[in-house]
């Protein structure tokens, strides 16, 4: 009986049902590809991080555990230094430079033969650097810019041409010649990032010990691979985390307020329909209920909406957008599924309140 009662209300309100639930699927919709969008930026870069086939990682003290937002270029000769370590087979030296021209993305300069020494490209068409004027892309890029062999592209303000599209997964999606990105950054003779082979990857802990004892080492940031890895969560993205909560926040607002301002509305146009609740025996505690399982109705439809929006959404952006990854976990879903719920239960409790406070006699005689 009072499922019928509760439909027939929301039934008879469409507009205003309909405007609730929306509300509740763009706050659904906000948190999940926001959310989405920025797990699908970090999963990205540890895939392609963890592509390389480094075993350990040294960068300059102070550095973040994201590539390309290291601290100043350390002297590439270091790589001499660590080419003597135990268990190390081989080092190469990388030189990045952030670009945002268009989308942020991190442009890496490598010296070929060390980097392949970690784990060798597999070309999808074209082959290694011909000059200094080519550049290397990934095959995600070639295929979301309709790039193809011997096109021009540019970066950095200078024109490029490209000699070979590789497998997604090594690291940058843009590859120049290290001696040429240093020359357009201004970083001659420096490297932002070394990365080693070794003879066996269990030995990665001992090998950074051995570069914590270098002298004029002792502060770089060097760690094994598998643990460089585990920090790239979005905790340790500057401000990621922080970003993510005010998003949330504002989300729950958006809930709260649509959902407060329906039922108050309902409850004031429904003063005499509650004054004969009221007068037929139904408790406080009734009231109270028929408002907040209408309010509940109205969350979870909002919820399967956002939810349908953003799946529809994150398909759509991988078509458009193959680089730009959406990730919508299951573990986000229920999250968000109880965000939801939770602002439009605290929208409907003071309206829900009002209603089981209101007298009878009064409501009855309400016109």
């Amino acid at each position: 009986m009072m499922n019928k009662m509760i439909i027939g209300n929301l039934v008879h309100r469409p507009i205003r049902s309909l405007i609730s639930v929306v509300a509740v699927a763009l706050e659904v919709t906000l948190i999940l590809l926001i959310v989405g969008l920025s797990l699908g930026m970090v999963n990205d870069t540890k895939q392609r991080q963890a592509g390389i086939g480094a075993d350990v990682v040294v960068m300059p003290p102070g550095s973040s555990y994201i590539v390309g937002l290291t601290g100043a270029p350390m002297p590439i000769k270091i790589a001499g230094v660590l080419a003597k370590l135990p268990h190390v087979k081989a080092v190469a030296p990388v030189i990045t430079q952030v670009s945002t021209n268009g989308t942020l993305e991190v442009i890496a300069g490598i010296d070929l033969p060390s980097y392949e020494a970690l784990g060798p490209f597999h070309f999808v068409k074209g082959g290694p650097f011909q000059g200094p004027d080519d550049v290397l892309i990934d095959d995600i890029l070639a295929t979301a810019k309709h790039i193809q062999i011997g096109d021009r592209m540019e970066i950095l303000n200078h024109e490029f041409r490209v000699a070979g599209i590789v497998a997604p997964g090594k690291g940058a999606r843009k590859f120049l010649q290290i001696g040429v990105l240093q020359d357009l950054n201004g970083s001659k003779d420096k490297a932002s990032v070394f990365y080693l082979k070794l003879d066996d990857p269990a030995n990665a802990d001992a090998v950074v010990n051995e570069i914590k004892q270098v002298p004029g080492m002792e502060h770089h940031v060097a760690s094994s691979m598998n643990y460089y890895l585990s920090m790239l969560t979005p905790s340790n993205y500057p401000g990621l985390s922080t970003f993510l909560s005010v998003v949330i926040v504002i989300s729950v607002t958006i809930g709260f307020i649509v959902i407060f301002q329906a039922m108050y509305t309902a409850v004031m146009e429904r003063t005499r329909e509650i004054g004969i609740l009221k007068s037929l025996g139904a408790s406080k505690i009734y009231i109270i209920n028929v408002i907040l399982r209408e309010t509940l109705m109205l969350a979870l439809g909002g919820i399967l909406l956002g939810i349908a929006i953003s799946l529809s959404a994150r398909a759509g952006i991988a078509h458009k957008i193959p680089t730009l990854r959406v990730v919508v976990t299951g573990g986000w879903i229920l999250k968000t599924t109880v965000i939801a719920i939770f602002g439009a239960i605290l929208g409907a409790l003071y309206p829900a309140y009002r209603a089981a406070l209101k007298d009878p006699i009064e409501a009855l005689a309400y016109e």
